[in-house]
């Protein structure tokens, strides 16, 4: 029934949704195949050790880049296939021009203090009007109504004052905005990794679908399915020998991450995650290995 179901995927063509189907009916299908091997062959995958069996090296992380802006256009690609690239570096760039109109605008507006200048020369002119006024008011030389007067411009003045600091205050904060408005038309990855797929060409929509697939392969996740008789015996913290299957792969010794807590009923296997470091990224992610568990330290 799996490979009936992987053909018909294969025959009739892959989406991205068709993909991540694919991908769990061939983990199953392996799943299914080790428990052939161990039941009917009566032995582990390698007889020659009671602990040693087959395992998957596979990426820490996959993940699908995308964008949460609507109706947009991608303008220009900077990353290939095959590329490694660091966190927070520039992946692509969407169509930015309304954006960067925005950011022309706000930023001129941020830089105009006339308004400012204005309402302090105002507020000088009516503080020094005011003081004659109330000296002239003591000695009875103007009336109470022009004494109130000139309290209530100068009031008035230092509000406007207030008011036009604020609208700059506000300036510098659309200024902002509207650059990280801009910035988000910039993609950029969240993690060290290696582009393996690019989905959207520059002029291309990117509208509900990924932009491109990045795969963290430093560390690698190593996957081991191990029947339920050792289920207690492998723990984490618990050391194993790792050799991947792949020219130039050495033997490593790393430690169990990830214990499953739930026995898988139809197959009466669990699986296991060991972690293993790749900073010169050496060994492919996908790649079969060995696994020896090194049991008489526990």
């Amino acid at each position: 029934m799996i490979v009936r179901e992987i053909c018909l995927l294969l025959v009739g063509g892959l989406s991205d949704g068709e993909e991540k189907v694919l991908k769990k009916l061939i983990i199953s299908l392996y799943r299914y195949c080790f428990i052939f091997l161990l039941v009917f062959g009566g032995t582990p995958l390698h007889a020659e050790d009671e602990f040693k069996f087959d395992c998957l090296i596979e990426p820490h992380s996959v993940v699908d880049v995308s964008t949460f802006e609507d109706a947009t256009i991608m303008a220009e690609v900077l990353v290939g296939r095959g590329d490694v690239i660091k966190k927070g570096q520039a992946l692509a760039r969407l169509e930015s021009n309304v954006a960067s109109i925005s950011v022309d605008i706000a930023t001129a507006r941020a830089k105009m203090h006339s308004k400012i200048d204005s309402a302090q020369a105002r507020v000088k002119y009516l503080r020094a009007q005011k003081s004659r006024i109330d000296k002239l008011h003591k000695n009875a030389a103007v009336s109470f109504d022009q004494k109130q007067q000139a309290d209530t411009d100068h009031k008035l003045a230092v509000a406007t004052l207030q008011e036009a600091k604020s609208n700059y205050e506000l300036a510098q904060l659309e200024q902002k905005r509207a650059e990280q408005i801009l910035e988000r038309r910039t993609i950029r990855s969240l993690i060290d990794g290696v582009v393996i797929k690019i989905s959207v060409d520059a002029g291309e929509s990117v509208e509900d679908r990924p932009i491109m697939t990045i795969a963290e392969v430093d560390p690698l996740n190593v996957e081991v399915i191990l029947p339920e008789n050792m289920y207690g015996s492998v723990n984490i913290g618990t050391r194993a020998e790792v050799i991947p299957l792949v020219k130039g792969g050495e033997k490593v010794i790393i430690k169990v991450v990830v214990v499953d807590k739930v026995i898988d009923a139809a197959s009466n296997t669990f699986g296991v995650r060991l972690e293993l470091e790749n900073k010169d990224y050496k060994i492919p992610g996908g790649v079969r290995c060995d696994v020896n568990f090194i049991l008489d330290e526990v």
